[in-house]
């Protein structure tokens, strides 16, 4: 198992930052059981990748949202604490992930 800097956010979410993402989850969500039903119901396959498409350019939004807010915070914080390379070099490796 990989080993991260931190456990938590240093600057914990607030509840609006935290409602925001789970509702984004819960529409993707949704969309993925509409894909479901869809595949139930034997539609048209552009249909289906038309939508699939459209979860994964949701959850790439998601990923850029929390990206943005790690930026922010966790690096510029581990910057100011002499942490910054080995903070960036973690990023740099999730991104890598999230990128393929």
């Amino acid at each position: 198992m990989e080993k991260f800097l931190h456990e938590n956010p240093i600057v914990p979410r607030t509840d609006e930052e935290k409602q925001a993402v789970i509702n984004r989850l819960k529409r993707i969500e949704g969309q993925v059981r509409g894909i479901q039903r869809m595949v139930e119901e034997d539609r048209y396959c552009v249909d289906i990748l038309v939508q699939i498409s459209a979860i994964n350019a949701a959850l790439k939004k998601v990923g850029h949202t929390v990206t943005e807010r790690h930026m922010k915070h966790c690096i510029s914080h581990a910057i100011n604490d002499g942490e910054g390379d080995l903070a960036i070099e973690e990023l740099l490796e999730v991104m890598k992930h999230f990128s393929k």
